[in-house]
């Protein structure tokens, strides 16, 4: 199996732990829980700043020393509505009660401070269509380059209707060069619809010197330490994934592969 795929842990509690340790770089962590009625995850963000995704479920939420309430209302991730967040700054703690079962994703990334805690979504963001033909993909930003309440965090869903492709064309970002291109690390966590569906991931360097193809299936993550990385859904299985990536600049600007670069028009 690739080094850059990873399996879930279990179905229950803490299911994924990554972090730059464990990937072998500097910036992106991610973790996710699932949680059953009335069961608690807590975490201290240290020097590192977070925003909890609700993926599915309902949680009551306590961080930075505020009472958040319940938040969350998309009780199946295909349902596309826009995802209920939460932002917190390093230094302070969070925790997380499930009111209904849940899967709460953490997306972490280095921070310096001077970033309150705040909700983000589910107002702010609309589902907005990007691509075209079988290229055509559904995405859900929730803390991109327009806003300004992270250090280092960027983070997005995407849908990609069956039969279609994501992350394509195929583009890097994976040096310091800013305008032309910025270094970001990158994370896809993968969801299926059927969920006992599969998809597609590869992550390549052009001179070859990296070239992994997998199949993911429903709850894998894929580590994007440099590189392509193109996805793929089969006809029959929808695919979403929630993206985080960070870096030394947090802008988000690609080069596309060169064989494929006609198509980025």
């Amino acid at each position: 199996m690739s080094h850059l795929l990873r399996k879930p842990l279990g179905t229950h509690g803490k299911v994924h732990e990554i972090t730059p340790a464990s990937a072998g770089w500097r910036y992106v962590g991610f973790s996710l829980y699932r949680l059953r009625t009335g069961e608690t995850a807590t975490e201290a963000t240290g020097d590192r700043e977070a925003i909890l995704v609700l993926v599915e479920g309902k949680a009551r939420v306590n961080a930075a020393g505020k009472d958040w309430g319940t938040i969350g209302d998309r009780m199946d991730i295909f349902e596309k509505t826009p995802p209920h967040c939460l932002y917190v700054p390093n230094g302070q703690d969070w925790r997380a009660t499930a009111a209904t079962d849940c899967v709460i994703a953490v997306c972490t990334a280095p921070a310096s401070g001077g970033h309150e805690a705040r909700r983000i979504g589910p107002e702010g963001i609309a589902l907005a269509e990007r691509g075209k033909g079988t290229n055509t993909r559904y995405i859900n930003n929730i803390a991109m380059e327009a806003e300004d309440y992270c250090d280092s965090l960027l983070v997005t869903e995407v849908f990609t209707p069956a039969g279609h492709w994501s992350s394509y064309p195929s583009h890097r970002h994976d040096e310091d060069d800013f305008p032309r291109i910025t270094y970001l690390e990158e994370t896809y966590y993968h969801r299926l619809k059927p969920a006992q569906g599969f998809g597609f991931q590869r992550v390549y360097a052009e001179d070859g010197t990296l070239d992994e193809t997998m199949a993911v299936a429903d709850g894998d993550v894929v580590l994007v330490p440099r590189g392509h990385h193109p996805c793929g859904a089969p006809y029959g299985f929808e695919m979403y994934y929630l993206n985080v990536m960070a870096g030394p600049l947090r802008k988000w600007r690609f080069q596309p592969d060169p064989a494929v670069a006609h198509l980025m028009t």
